[in-house]
């Protein structure tokens, strides 16, 4: 089919829920993408942080070729050993308690609210401003963004938001509160560091008020800052973690990830899922976190991160660029969707905006020096035609 006859589909058949451009991908490769006319691509922003190990890595192809020929689904009322080992092997490597599996980020966020409320019995969750968990109706509740809340209302109550400052937070925690939630770097709304001080501060008010602290790892997770989990590089340890994308390496799977503390508070029946941990997808989150959980991948991750931040900050019209690892942003002083825009049809160059001044950046963690230099170059030009 042509990209005209996509088009004209979609209009017909398609709910419009998303505004996309006018490209048709058909294969992938690394960073690369390849469109229906044989244009190549640079992809620095991975499905949105999902193809962390790039596009169809042979390992993670292998992994799911040879369990999808083997068995692809029998549901959860029995074992199979991909889901069981994925499990064990994301335990031993964050918080050491148990494993939840869903198939978003949105349901592991919604896996988390059930969790801490039954464990509290009950009470408020606390989240802060230019928060992002999700579009289903418990993440989007715990989404204080006005254009996303506002048509879907009435949202579920309990929810209690504050600025992202420690003294709010603080404040906000007291006995009625199951938990404190948080993104240790917001990606949605730009890419915004929260400070240590604020992680410091949500863990010593859990503490006092028996409230439990959930990090939603979720974009920037498996790898994407430079460790395997954000929070390793925080001096925080939350009691649980959510976690997505990334970790099916292109195939779509989430997690809940608890500490010991709320290990046991889910019993048979308080949840589920008909799809979750299935052993093809199960298989292809194996191959993706072996791949990423490795000390020297991480490093390059590190210092390639350092160089593409310090190239940004030199390109024309960049005001500041902020992130850690492959999580970057930078803040233009010209519109930030027409730049991306011109830098995916002009540059070959894929990337977001998610503002009107904010470009994201997202490349693959298995990212080259060449690639790095190159993307900067297409970025430079697409930014010095505003």
């Amino acid at each position: 089919m042509t990209l005209a006859e996509l088009q004209e589909i979609e209009r017909t058949s398609v709910v419009s829920s998303y505004a996309r451009f006018p490209v048709e991908f058909v294969r992938g490769e690394g960073a690369r993408l390849w469109d229906s006319e044989g244009n190549e691509y640079l992809d620095f922003l991975c499905g949105i942080s999902v193809t962390n190990v790039g596009h169809c890595h042979p390992r993670v192809v292998q992994a799911v070729r040879e369990q999808v020929g083997r068995l692809m689904h029998t549901g959860n009322l029995f074992y199979t050993e991909p889901a069981m080992r994925l499990a064990q092997r994301l335990s031993e490597s964050s918080l050491g308690g148990k494993v939840y599996f869903c198939n978003s980020g949105a349901e592991a966020n919604e896996a988390a609210i059930k969790l801490v409320r039954k464990a509290k019995h009950g009470g408020d969750l606390v989240v802060v401003h230019g928060a992002f968990h999700g579009r289903t109706y418990g993440a989007l509740s715990a989404t204080p963004q006005e254009s996303k809340q506002a048509p879907f209302a009435p949202l579920v109550p309990g929810f209690r938001v504050v600025a992202p400052e420690p003294g709010a937070l603080a404040a906000a925690v007291d006995e009625r509160t199951a938990a404190v939630v948080l993104e240790p770097i917001q990606g949605e709304s730009g890419v915004n560091v929260l400070s240590e001080s604020l992680l410091l501060a949500a863990r010593a008010a859990c503490d006092e008020h028996g409230a439990a602290l959930v990090f939603d790892e979720i974009q920037c997770g498996m790898g994407r800052t430079g460790s395997l989990w954000a929070y390793e590089q925080t001096g925080v340890e939350p009691d649980a973690i959510t976690v997505a994308k990334a970790l099916g390496g292109g195939l779509p799977i989430g997690a809940l990830i608890t500490g010991a503390r709320l290990a046991d508070v889910l019993e048979p029946g308080d949840h589920g899922s008909t799809f979750a941990g299935g052993p093809v997808i199960a298989a292809a989150a194996l191959a993706a976190l072996e791949l990423i959980d490795d000390p020297h991948l991480l490093e390059r991750v590190r210092e390639h991160g350092l160089t593409l931040a310090a190239g940004l900050q030199r390109l024309p019209h960049v005001l500041a660029v902020r992130g850690r690892g492959l999580m970057l942003a930078c803040e233009l002083d010209v519109s930030a969707p027409e730049v991306v825009r011109r830098a995916l049809l002009q540059r070959r160059l894929v990337l977001n905006a998610t503002g009107p001044s904010t470009v994201r950046l997202l490349p693959p963690l298995t990212i080259g020096a060449r690639e790095i230099d190159e993307a900067l170059e297409r970025l430079g030009a697409a930014l010095e035609e505003q």
